[in-house]
Formats: C-alpha cells, structure tokens, sequence
C-alpha cells in the first residue's frame, strides 16, 4: 500500500496513454480524412465508441447519467469533441500536415492557464515559465510553411486548441456523471453534433472508404476515444489543468515522427526548431505537478 501510494500508476497508465496513443492518432485522422468526409468520420467515430463505452458501463451496472449529468457532459462533449476533435479534422481535410497539426494544438496548454485565472486558478511560475516557452515555440511554428501555405487550417486548429482548453478547465465544477462514463456522455453527445453538422454543410459519402479508412476509423474509435480520451477525463479529475494538457507539447513529436515514416510528411527548418522548443516547455509544466504528492484514489 505504501508503495502504490508512493508511485501512481495510474496516473502513469493516462498520461502514457495521451503521450503515445494521442500523438498516433493525428496521422490516423490523415489517413482517414481521405477516404471519409470529415465531420462524418469524426461524428461516426465518437457515436460509436460512445455507444460501445456506455452500453458496456450499463452492463456492469453503472447508473444511467441523470438529466443534469447529460447537460453537463453534452456541454464539455460539444467543446472537446465537436469543437476540437472536429476542428482538427476539418484541417487536416484542408491540407495541413498531421505533425504541424499536433504542433499548432500544443497551445492547449496556454488557452487552459489563461481560462483557468478566469475561473479562480493560480499557476506557478514554472508552469508561467513553461507555457512562454510553449508560446516561443508557437510563433517559430507560424514562421514555417505549413500553416502559412493554409490560414483556414490555421485558423481551425487555435480555434479547435480554444475550446477544448475552455471545456477542460469548465468540466472541473460541473456534474458529469462518475468515472468512465462521463467519457461515454460525452462522446455519445458530441458524436450527434458531428453528425448533424455533417448533414448540415451536405457531406456526402460518394464512394465506400478504402481498407486503410476503415483501419483509421477503429484505431481512432477503440484507442483513440475509448481508451485515450477516458485516460483524458481521469487525468482532468485528480491533476491539474496544466499538467493534464501537457500531452499537447509531447503529441507533436510522435506525430512528426510518425508523420514522415509512413505518410511522406515532411517540415521546415522553422517547424522542426518549433518542435525543440514546445516541446521542452512540458518539463516546467510538468514539475510542479509531480513535486506535489499525488492524490490517492481507488
């Protein structure tokens, strides 16, 4: 007992699962956004994995969210899934690359310390220190070709990193309902109003997804959703903002990686010196969370 007190598991478990899996999943949506329209494929993705989560939570017997919980959770569900997830589709879809894409969302971070003070939060200077050198990394970032090359895409993805930081930080003083199916919720919420978007803008599906479309779809609902995202909502619930949304600075490197082994990305000078330094700012972010003694839970 002393031991597991001592070094988190769990914690560890969530924050390797938003690491890797989450930086994974950007080339995912790359190769799944050429077989599928976007807010189709992402709404497909969401009602599916939802459905699956709750549906297996109902069979476990986890009570049903009551009303004031379906409120809460179809509010943060519609920021971090329709608003974010979906906005990173949709630039994706518009050309930009998936590792500059998980570059330019490492400004999570900095939106979700600026909403906290709006919320009563106090940073720490090394997470102050941590979030100007993320921002330092932003603007290399905007001096390479990519984003330049699409400021629609650059304009989706800081609107995407907005709002899922402003449902991140909201999400701690609502009523979602418990544990893992509050991720089921809101998955299930957010999905419909990809759907409903889809058919309002008049996606259409012309042709049936390739081989490597529907591959894209299952990692993206079964790791992407079920395992990542609730890994995700844990993280919101016994760390803080700052330390949960530092996923955003690690991401861009397995993208990139990832991004240029298997899809021909490749980045610029300005980008891969970007990369360097967003991604050096989750150590300071990162510290005050780990010096604090972590909280125990079940």
């Amino acid at each position: 007992m002393p031991a597991s007190r001592r070094f988190p598991w769990l914690l560890l478990g969530a924050f390797t699962a938003l690491y890797l899996v989450w930086g994974s999943t950007y080339l995912a949506i790359r190769i799944g956004v050429e077989s599928w329209p976007p807010m189709l494929m992402a709404g497909v993705r969401f009602v599916i994995a939802g459905s699956l989560l709750y549906g297996f939570l109902r069979w476990r017997g986890v009570p049903a969210p009551t009303w004031p919980q379906w409120r809460s959770a179809g509010a943060i569900g519609f920021l971090l899934l329709s608003c974010g997830n979906g906005g990173v589709t949709l630039a994706e879809h518009a050309g930009v690359a998936s590792g500059v894409a998980a570059l330019a969302v490492a400004t999570v971070p900095l939106f979700t310390l600026l909403f906290g003070l709006w919320f009563g939060h106090r940073n720490s200077r090394l997470e102050w220190a941590g979030i100007l050198l993320g921002l330092g990394g932003i603007a290399l970032l905007n001096l390479g070709s990519n984003l330049q090359a699409s400021p629609m895409g650059a304009a989706l993805l800081i609107f995407a990193a907005a709002a899922w930081a402003f449902g991140s930080v909201w999400s701690k003083t609502l009523p979602l309902p418990q544990g893992a199916m509050a991720s089921a919720a809101e998955m299930l919420v957010g999905g419909g109003a990809l759907l409903l978007g889809s058919v309002l803008s008049g996606e259409r599906l012309t042709q049936m997804p390739s081989a490597a479309g529907w591959g894209a779809l299952a990692y993206l609902v079964v790791f992407g959703s079920i395992v990542a995202f609730s890994s995700y909502m844990y993280l919101l619930k016994h760390v803080r903002p700052a330390a949960a949304t530092s996923y955003a600075y690690v991401n861009p490197v397995v993208a990139v990686l990832l991004g240029i082994a298997f899809a021909g990305e490749r980045i610029g000078a300005e980008e891969a010196l970007a990369m360097g330094v967003i991604v050096g700012a989750v150590v300071l972010i990162g510290l005050p969370q780990w010096r604090r003694a972590p909280r125990q839970v079940a």
